[in-house]
């Protein structure tokens, strides 16, 4: 009897190993779609149709969290490794290539070993940063096509910096005709209109509405894409934000600054559903390895947001 009983344990032991090891994925392909500077409350008063639908159609909640301090490059960094600052050690938030790399693994370092195919296309060069070497098939940065913004992070009139910014549509238009032609596993998309129009005009001014709707006009780019690729049904869009903003600056630690959106639309998502558990900029990271399958090379400060899934 103990023999047998053993034997079971065992039998059951291997399958449960096994199962572990070849398990399918939830999605095949996962996008992770920034929109930079995207106060929630901004959003939900400007004409954005496409992120609408992909809200009705998913799980959202206009209620997730950044970090400290919700500046642009940090907050991306902890969206793209599922860490906190003092584990990414990104603390500056320009392109500066004298200061190296991102000091924990990304989530492409983690999926291109895995046989994994990735992508990054963005509207802003420091994303530079985080290009382990030997973790991203394809960094576009469109150089050619890039404007200036100047800006200060506070939103006042002192430590004024420029930066090159490439617009959502141009983005959008790149990561298309790649998205249709290659079919990335992980991809991520980074929109940049509404951030610079809001240091400029402010946040909720009427320019700033006018760049969250290109910005959706881009975010539709996207979704065509998906069903020219003939990929939308095994594919999965994570869409968030950096930061928000009030005034004209992002970088003060305010409500309005460090409220973000998080959306999940496509493959195994829950439908017309809203996120009630907390979500920080984390969670990002770990639900997108989650979905794909793929174990994080390093403890994570981020857990999956399960309950936004069947």
């Amino acid at each position: 009897m103990i023999r047998s009983l053993r034997r079971i344990l065992v039998v059951t032991a291997v399958l449960t190993f096994t199962w572990a090891a070849f398990a399918a994925p939830r999605a095949r392909h996962v996008f992770i779609i920034s929109i930079d500077g995207g106060n929630p409350a901004v959003m939900q008063r400007s004409p954005m149709p496409v992120l609408r639908k992909l809200t009705k159609e998913g799980a959202h909640t206009w209620q997730a969290q950044t970090i400290v301090p919700s500046l642009t490059l940090p907050s991306h960094s902890s969206m793209l490794t599922g860490v906190r600052m003092d584990k990414h050690k990104i603390t500056w938030n320009s392109y500066l290539p004298t200061n190296g790399l991102v000091q924990a693994p990304t989530i492409f370092a983690a999926a291109h070993p895995a046989g994994l195919s990735t992508a990054m296309f963005v509207g802003k060069e420091k994303f530079r940063h985080l290009l382990l070497p030997g973790t991203v098939d394809v960094f576009n940065y469109d150089l050619a096509a890039e404007v200036a913004v100047t800006k200060s992070d506070s939103g006042g009139t002192t430590n004024m910096k420029k930066e090159g910014n490439v617009t959502a549509r141009v983005v959008a238009e790149e990561a298309a005709d790649y998205i249709v032609k290659h079919k990335p596993n992980l991809c991520f998309i980074h929109f940049p209109d509404p951030d610079g129009i809001g240091h400029k005009h402010g946040w909720g001014s009427p320019e700033q509405i006018k760049a969250f709707a290109d910005t959706d006009a881009a975010l539709g780019i996207i979704r065509k894409a998906l069903r020219r690729g003939r990929i939308e049904k095994d594919s999965v869009i994570l869409l968030s934000a950096d930061h928000g903003g009030h005034g004209r600056g992002h970088g003060q630690g305010t409500p309005e600054d460090m409220t973000i959106p998080w959306v999940a639309w496509g493959k195994g998502v829950n439908r017309h559903f809203e996120i009630t558990v907390p979500v920080s900029t984390c969670d990002t990271a770990a639900t997108a390895l989650w979905l794909l399958d793929v174990q994080p090379l390093a403890s994570l400060d981020g857990v999956p947001v399960f309950s936004a899934f069947e």
